[in-house]
């Protein structure tokens, strides 16, 4: 194989991954700034506070990074300004190896978001996953002064049009929801089958009896053993979800949101809660009133100040409280409607694309 034929399978194995990584993050530019709220809350307790003034600012910056990242692995693929489109990979997997290795070694963020939602890796698989593209990349970077100089005209046509269309499509995501929703609670799923395991989970209890180190299919009830730790065997088996919650002052709720035909309003902040489709947000409430349907406004806040926004709208619908990173999870939109029928997730929506209550009834 000659330099240049080298060359290309870099190019085409790097430019792949960034293409793909970036456009799973495309479709959910909301849960990238999500993860980069996180990191800034780290960074701001362990290395310096300004970063926690970052926050206000982390869609635009995801908007950012994702678009870039597509951009910079379609201009490697094509051959557009590969000098500098090479030294921006290499800054970018720098900062992103900074990141991933950070995340593994203090186990600070146990999930990197390197492919959103898609695929999960743990932190040292998104280190090594980094330090192998930082190989790759500095290849290309060495060696930048050998490739290709020039592209064609429809190769710099095709670069701008492919920023621009991550930029439409980035926008889109964020002013509607997910085009692919690859979370735990996307359309059709059942909640509460889904917080169960999906087999009996079977366990190894390591013992010790005396000096001697013994591994049980069962906990023993014989006196003379000494607990060292347990191992599931079967980690498939754990429900896919775990943290689903929903209270009042009355206690668990989460069982009564699984019976029937429910309409649930879902905010993540109260306080950054968009204001701009409540009117619609009501007139759908009212005309539901009398439908068989239940109404409930689930937020992560106090019962008291979710209780006042449903004072303050005229609701007549039911109040719970909720975790925020669950919230999030479940709805890219503050607010957004999940509709529950028994437990199976039906539908999704912006609060952007408001329905009217009969598109929601002929959902039941």
């Amino acid at each position: 194989m000659n330099k240049q034929g080298f060359f290309w399978i870099l190019r085409l194995l790097v430019g792949g991954l960034f293409v793909f990584s970036g456009l799973i993050k495309v479709n959910d530019p909301v849960g990238t700034a999500i993860k980069l709220e996180e990191y800034f809350d780290v960074f701001s307790n362990d290395i310096a506070p300004f970063f926690y003034l970052l926050k206000p600012y982390a869609l635009p910056l995801a908007v950012f990074l994702v678009v870039f990242e597509v951009a910079l692995g379609i201009m490697l693929l094509i051959g557009v300004r590969l000098k500098e489109t090479v030294w921006a990979l290499a800054l970018m997997i720098l900062f992103f190896t900074f990141l991933t290795f950070y995340s593994a070694y203090f186990n600070k963020v146990t999930d990197c978001g390197c492919f959103g939602d898609a695929i999960k890796l743990t932190p040292w698989e998104s280190f090594y996953k980094d330090i192998i593209l930082l190989v790759l990349i500095s290849f290309l970077f060495y060696f930048r002064q050998d490739l290709p100089m020039n592209a064609p005209r429809w190769a710099n046509y095709t670069a701008v049009l492919s920023l621009m269309l991550s930029l439409a499509l980035a926008v889109y995501a964020i002013e509607n929801l997910p085009f692919i929703d690859f979370r735990a609670y996307k359309i059709g799923v059942n909640i509460p089958v889904n917080m169960q395991p999906s087999e009996p989970m079977v366990y190894t209890y390591v013992m010790k009896k005396g000096e001697e180190v013994v591994y049980l299919d069962q906990y023993p009830t014989d006196e003379g053993y000494e607990f060292v730790e347990m191992t599931l065997n079967n980690p498939e088996a754990l429900p896919k979800i775990s943290d689903f919650a929903a209270w009042n002052s009355t206690g668990d709720q989460a069982e009564d949101l699984f019976k029937g035909n429910k309409v649930i309003l879902l905010s993540s902040n109260l306080s950054k809660m968009s204001v701009k489709n409540l009117d619609q947000l009501s007139q759908l409430f009212a005309s539901l009133e009398k439908a068989p349907v239940d109404l409930v406004f689930m937020a992560a806040a106090t019962q008291e100040e979710i209780d006042a926004v449903i004072a303050k709208f005229g609701w007549k619908i039911q109040g719970l409280q909720a975790d925020a990173t669950v919230v999030k999870t479940i709805m890219r939109a503050n607010p957004g409607i999940m509709i529950l029928k028994n437990g199976v997730v039906v539908q999704k929506y912006h609060h952007n694309t408001t329905p009217e209550a009969l598109e929601i009834l002929e959902l039941f």
